[in-house]
This record gives C-alpha cells, structure tokens and sequence, in this order.
C-alpha cells in the first residue's frame, strides 16, 4: 500500500545521487560540493525524521516539560564534542594561545551575540521554526517557510546595516574563548561532558509525565522509513554528520549561503556600508559578496531540502498546505528578527550553537542560553499559537 510513495522519494534521492557524481570530477572544489550533497542529504533526512526543531524541542520542554527532545540535543552536543576534540588532536596536537582550529565556530563573546542570540529566538517563536527547520519543512510542503527564508534575508540586510555600530562599541574588543586554550583537550572534554550531564539531569527533574512512544511493534521498514526516528538516534546522527563535515569540509551551518546572497544583493543595490569592519576575521557561519554560483554551503542546503522531501515523501508526510495572510506576515517578521540576530551572532542554533560548542567555543554556550531566554520571553509574550511549528509527536 505505501509502495507508491517509495517511488518518488527513490526518485529525489537518486537525483541527490546524481549530482554528487557529477559534481565531483570538477576542477576546482568538486568533492567538496559532491560531500556537502551527500552530507546535506543525510541531515535533510535526518531532521525530517527525529524532527530536530531546537524551537520545537524547546517549546515543547518550557511548555509541556516534555524532556526526550531536550535530551537529544545534549547528546548530540556531547557526540560533537567529543568528535571534534580527536578531530582538533590531529590538526593542533597542542592548543596554543597563537592558534585556533581551522574553520571552526569560534566567535568573540560579547554584548551583541547575547542580543543576537535573544532576538533569534524570539523570532524562532514568532516564524514557528528555527531557520534549519524552515529548510526541511520546505520538503514536507510548508508553504509559509519561504517567507521566513526571504525574511531571513531581509533581516541579514539589517544585521550588515548595524554591524559596523555594534562591532565599534561590543565586538572588537571582545573575548574570542576557546576553551582548550586554557584547559586542555582532555580538561574540555571533561568540562563540557559534565557540564551536558548536570543539564540533562536538570531537564530531567523538571520534565512532567511524557507521551507514550511509538509502536514497539512496528517493522524495521516501517521504522525506518515511517515513523518518527527516537529523538536519541536523531541526536547521536546530527553529532556524527557534524564531525564529519568539519573533518571534510566546514562546521555544520545553513545560514552562509543566504547570508551571501543577501550580501550579495544588498551590495549590488548599494545598502551596504563601504567596509564591515573585522566581520570577515570570523570564523563562523561566513557571508560574503558571491564569487561562484554554487558554493559548498549552498550545496548543503539545497540537499537538506531535498533530503527532507525524499524522508516527507516515503513517511506520507509530503502534504504542501497554503498559508494565510496571517501565516505570511508572521513568518516573514519572524524570519527577520531570525536573519538580524543570526548575522550578529554570526549564525544560527546549527552554526553558533551546535558547531560551536561541539567546537569548545564559550561563545556557542553563551548563544545557547541567551536563545533559550529568547524562546522563553517569546513563548510568554506571543501567545498566539504558531501553525508552522508542528508537536514533535
């Protein structure tokens, strides 16, 4: 009976397939972009099936004290942590105050990435998702996604208008902490392991009664492919990707590409300052004005889509449903608020929170916490309630 919606998720898959070979023989970056396909794919897939939605998880643990999601999360941080402390062992041997890791997610802590990180999630509450949820539920037909996306946009354009202000007053004098620095690889991982498990226990206590799982008796197919992955698998799979895709290629991001093509526009139109200041000296989820048509995050991000609709199609959970003018408007306002803090806190709940403190970053820890305070202080102002965000059930 479900074998007709096999066939187009085989179908997108195998496109996703395709264009990884294609892409790889390349000149210049082609088994960079053949991974991010592969690898944009796989976290597509993967959100789409452990609904692993930080503003969903979050809601749902402040509001209903449901804590399976809320644990997941710790997880996959604790996964990624320990991932990425081998991973920096082999590149720097020996932390050294002189040097950082390459490329990872490594922000300057300051006033304006606890602003960043706030109004994000404040606008995680308003659009109904964070911005990589957004991009998986373009897969499951979420009409209203494109205008958070294109709200996103906009708010970036806002974020680079207000940089240079920010940058003078907060972030050139801030604190860049990586945390191995001081304490070693061994000392970090320790650190932030019982720091994760202090966390989990605390959720843990406050948690309430939690629904009931799934069917045990479920086939294999049918788990795979149906129902919705335990949120622990989705964990341990999101800090495996995210290891790899440093290992290869970047931290895990999704806001680099349309953080470029907004640059890229705003530039062109003339909207920008003649000169970020020290915006392009950070790592993080970069923008820059666009050089190239497809870059290695862009590859990602289209994959994640289309990763997410194959999963949607195969779980009969593709359902495409128009918004109303209500849903446009508050996704489009939410997505700027999400666009403006992204930009300052130089990425997102996937590139300033979960790279960076996999990474060891303090500024990842503090992005944590000060979008957690965001969801809260939107999730008791803004009550009405949020079409896009489904129940992670």
């Amino acid at each position: 009976m479900g074998a007709p919606r096999y066939v187009p998720a085989a179908a997108v898959l195998a496109a996703v397939f395709i264009a990884a070979w294609l892409l790889a023989p390349l000149p210049e970056g082609g088994r960079e972009l053949s991974l991010s396909v592969l690898l944009g794919a796989a976290f597509g897939i993967v959100l789409q099936r452990s609904r692993f939605c930080f503003y969903c998880i979050a809601r749902d643990f402040i509001d209903r004290r449901e804590t399976a999601g809320m644990l997941a999360v710790l997880l996959a941080l604790g996964v990624g942590t320990l991932g990425y402390l081998a991973v920096f062992g082999a590149f720097l041997p020996v932390p050294t105050p002189q040097r950082l890791p390459p490329g990872a997610h490594i922000g300057p802590v300051s006033l304006a990435l606890v602003a960043g990180a706030f109004v994000f999630g404040v606008g995680m509450r308003i659009s109904g998702s964070c911005i990589s949820a957004h991009f998986y539920r373009l897969g499951e037909g979420a009409l209203a996604s494109p205008f958070a996306l294109l709200g996103a946009g906009a708010g970036f354009v806002l974020g680079f208008a207000t940089w240079n202000t920010l940058y003078l007053a907060s972030i050139q004098e801030a604190p860049v902490v990586w945390l191995p620095q001081t304490l070693g690889y061994g000392m970090t991982a320790l650190l932030q392991c019982a720091a994760l498990l202090a966390l989990a226990w605390a959720v843990v206590r406050r948690g309430g009664a939690q629904p009931a799982s799934g069917n045990a008796a479920a086939s294999p197919w049918q788990a795979v492919l149906r129902d919705r992955w335990p949120p622990a698998v989705g964990a341990i799979l999101v800090g495996g990707i995210g290891v790899i895709a440093y290992l290869r290629i970047a931290p895990l991001g999704v806001t680099a590409e349309l953080g470029s093509l907004a640059r890229t526009a705003a530039s062109a139109a003339g909207w920008l300052p003649g000169r970020l200041e020290g915006l392009d000296t950070y790592a993080g989820c970069a923008t820059a004005v666009k050089r190239v048509l497809l870059s290695n995050n862009g590859a990602f991000v289209l994959a994640l889509v289309a990763g997410a609709w194959a999963a949607a199609l195969a779980a009969g959970a593709f359902r495409p449903r128009l918004p109303s003018r209500k849903d446009i408007a508050r996704n489009f306002a939410g997505g700027v608020l999400m666009g403006w803090g992204g930009m300052t806190a130089l990425g997102c709940t996937v590139g300033t929170l979960l790279s960076g403190v996999m990474a060891g970053a303090l500024s990842g820890w503090v992005f944590g916490a000060a979008c957690l305070a965001g969801i809260w202080t939107g999730l008791r102002v803004v009550r009405a309630p949020a079409a896009a965000a489904p129940r992670l059930t």
